[in-house]
């Protein structure tokens, strides 16, 4: 489900119906796992799920297991590409030009980070070159580059591979 069209989808949904339509298709599919609340999981219930486990751990949410949108708006800008210390440009949020986030695209934006993750330009990064998603401090737009390049940064792996 998570999956290389999926990704693509995203990639060029502001371009494309036939991209939406795929991603709205997509997302409301069940996963075949109940939720702990007795309804059974989406892919977009899971993907909020797996965002608030990786990127949310001091945040409020209100919405537990899953990230909500205040979540995910309070998180994206604490994600970059490749090393501590790149600048601005390598921003994972600004980089696929979400410069704004909200009620109308916080689901996209997770689920963008994930499948990216999964089996993406991230995936193929991380396989080829060395480069990761780098969760920073917040907002890291602000930081000089000395505190960038000392912020504590760890690697997250999930166990069994695929999300």
């Amino acid at each position: 489900m998570i999956d290389r069209k999926l990704y693509e989808a995203l990639i060029k949904f502001e371009e494309n119906d036939e991209a939406q339509d795929y991603y709205y298709k997509t997302i409301a599919e069940p996963t075949g796992k109940m939720g702990k609340d007795g309804h059974e999981e989406t892919l977009r219930d899971k993907i909020l799920r797996v965002y608030a486990m990786l990127f949310c751990e001091d945040t409020p949410m209100l919405n537990a297991p899953y990230a909500g949108v205040d979540d995910v708006a309070d998180t994206a800008d604490r994600l970059y590409i490749g090393s501590v210390g790149y600048d601005s440009e390598h921003w994972y949020r600004m980089k696929h030009h979400f410069p704004v986030i909200d009620e109308d695209n916080y689901e996209r934006f997770a689920a963008l980070v994930i499948t990216d993750l999964n089996c993406g330009m991230l995936h193929e990064m991380a396989a080829n070159e060395g480069k990761t998603l780098v969760v920073g401090e917040a907002s890291p737009l602000n930081m000089t580059r000395e505190q960038r390049m000392n912020q504590k940064t760890s690697s997250v792996s999930l166990a069994g591979g695929d999300i």
